[in-house]
């Protein structure tokens, strides 16, 4: 099976263009004010444009979004998959997939197997899984903070749902967590880039392709 991957955090049309190139089954644009990646919606739909609907995936990475935020970035971007990241229980889940008529992608904060086991409570209305290494005490990002966790917590679980690895990966480290995980797809952020929220295309190219490896 083909491991596919996600470039999280893009804010340039450069690296959106990188990243399409190099085979990126997903697109991911953050909006969470904290974020160094942080961009407004129209930006996002304007970046995305000259690769919408040619066979990658945009995502929507959010914060514990209200509607206000959902309706904005369906009347603007569009996402294919709409990411959350903060507290959202299961009924809020599928409120939100029935306001955006998208999917959920549900991450989760990672340091234990317990924390693997909440997935389960989400099987019924998340489209996917993340997991994600628990950002440290005090951090104000729940992630994109280059931490990682036991990749090992992922080997041998079973999903009803296509689950990403997420957390400190690296254009050197990739092909050994898919090996660790058995996760069918990883995700990106601080990996490719050269300073917080600037992502470097050459990182980008040398990411995806040894996930091509992996």
């Amino acid at each position: 099976m083909t491991t596919k991957a996600k470039i999280c955090g893009l804010s340039t049309p450069e690296t959106v263009k990188t990243a399409f190139d190099g085979g990126a089954a997903y697109l991911g644009f953050v909006f969470f004010a904290r974020s160094p990646r942080n961009v407004e919606p129209e930006t996002a739909a304007r970046l995305i444009e000259p690769v919408r609907g040619r066979g990658v995936q945009t995502v929507a990475v959010t914060v514990d979004p209200d509607d206000a935020l959902i309706d904005r970035l369906m009347a603007t971007m569009r996402p294919d998959l709409i990411q959350v990241h903060g507290k959202e229980t299961p009924s809020r889940l599928r409120e939100i997939a029935q306001r955006s008529g998208v999917g959920v992608i549900k991450a989760f904060s990672v340091s234990s197997s317990a924390d693997v086991d909440q997935a389960r409570a989400y099987e019924t209305v998340a489209e996917q899984f993340l997991f994600d290494a628990r950002p440290v005490e005090g951090s104000a990002l729940p992630g994109g903070t280059g931490a990682r966790f036991d990749w090992s917590l992922l080997q041998g679980r079973r999903f009803s749902r296509p689950h990403f690895l997420a957390g400190g990966l690296d254009p050197w480290n990739v092909g050994a967590a898919v090996a660790a995980s058995g996760a069918p797809l990883v995700d990106v952020s601080s990996g490719v880039e050269r300073g917080p929220g600037l992502k470097d295309p050459a990182l980008i190219t040398a990411f995806l392709d040894a996930v091509k490896r992996a």
